[in-house]
């Protein structure tokens, strides 16, 4: 099954709740964990995996918080997931790790790879604007149209 960790579902909450504020500024950690009952320290610590990620950016000081490194359009929920989980994948053979002991003979590595392309595809066509619109169900044409997005 393919499933995020808790760590990247707190990152796409964080990346939602400065992409829906982004206009009023800075925000503390403590507003984004409030507003999604987050523990604060786990919070604190997904956001500096953001910020190490480059997809927010921290100010410091009395008005200092926390903010988008670029427009909410020109992030994707794949570079989210990507930095708490590396890239998602279904498979052991399709990672930056090599090849299973079965890769030279293995009859499904392709139409695995093919799977594991549409889901990239599918989550970074996907961006954290996205995320913040009303709730909508679209069919991915990305994926065939086995997935459902509510977007």
């Amino acid at each position: 099954m393919l499933k995020l960790t808790k760590r990247a579902d707190y990152g796409m909450m964080a990346m939602r709740y400065l992409a829906e504020h982004a206009d009023q500024g800075p925000h503390s950690a403590r507003d984004i964990a409030e507003s999604y009952s987050i523990p604060l320290p786990v919070l604190a610590k997904t956001l500096q995996r953001l910020a190490r990620a480059e997809l927010i950016a921290s100010q410091h000081g009395a008005a200092g918080g926390y903010m988008l490194a670029r427009p909410a359009h020109a992030i994707s929920t794949f570079e989210v997931i990507s930095a708490f989980d590396g890239p998602p994948v279904i498979t052991s053979c399709t990672t930056v790790h090599g090849s299973c002991e079965m890769a030279g003979h293995c009859k499904i590595k392709e139409p695995l790879q093919r799977v594991n392309d549409g889901i990239r595809t599918l989550l970074t066509s996907i961006s954290i604007a996205d995320l913040t619109k009303t709730m909508e169900t679209t069919h991915s044409h990305e994926a065939g149209g086995l997935v459902s997005i509510v977007r």
